[in-house]
């Protein structure tokens, strides 16, 4: 077992305990960051795989850019804890069946490959991964990246649908129609007689 296989089991072994801290952390910041932390270990096995674009990838979108973003976002939202576990009971026993399917189908891959973790195969010094990939993407490949792209793109359009619904409880301002307001419409004149001031009242009746 070389060093690299060493390294291998222990970015495994953070990047584990990281996804099981982002689903049983109760504050969702330290979610968040527990999740940075399991994106920044996949990103270096992705490196010791060979995959040095997608690692790279990763880095920069989902920790760089998805997360941070998320992560301001959370912080900014008054997010009750209470209100997020209600209904956890109920949704437990399922979720512990998928956790335990994806742990069997992990652990037969390991099976598969212990003690010989690393590059797949020896490539030549002027080998360009990106290129390699962006090839693959839309030559033999290139329906599946199309699905992904539509599959996203259901996925904003619902995310915008669910956002912009019309509820009852918030109030809405038409722009329009504060464009077009006029002055007597607003603003109201009353003539108002003058009245004795409060004091002198009360001097009068003593």
């Amino acid at each position: 077992m070389n060093f690299t296989t060493v390294l291998f089991y222990i970015l495994a072994a953070v990047l584990v305990v990281a996804a099981i801290r982002v689903v049983t952390a109760k504050s969702p910041i330290t979610a968040a960051l527990f999740l940075i932390l399991a994106f920044a270990n996949a990103s270096m096995i992705w490196m010791l795989l060979g995959a040095e674009f997608l690692s790279l990838l990763l880095v920069l979108v989902y920790v760089g850019a998805v997360m941070v973003l998320f992560l301001f976002v959370v912080m900014m939202l008054d997010i009750k804890s209470e209100i997020m576990r209600e209904g956890m009971r109920r949704y437990l026993p399922l979720g512990l069946i998928i956790g335990l399917i994806m742990v069997v189908e992990m652990s037969f891959v390991l099976m598969q490959s212990w003690g010989d973790i690393g590059p797949a195969a020896q490539m030549s010094d002027d080998y360009n991964n990106t290129r390699t990939l962006g090839e693959l993407m839309y030559t033999q490949y290139v329906y599946a990246v199309e699905i992904g792209a539509v599959i996203l793109l259901v996925g904003m359009i619902a995310a915008i649908s669910l956002t912009l619904r019309r509820r009852k409880d918030v109030r809405y301002n038409n722009p329009g129609a504060a464009v077009r307001v006029k002055a007597k419409d607003r603003v109201r004149l009353v003539d108002l007689k003058p009245q004795a001031p409060v004091n002198a009242k009360s001097e009068e009746k003593s």
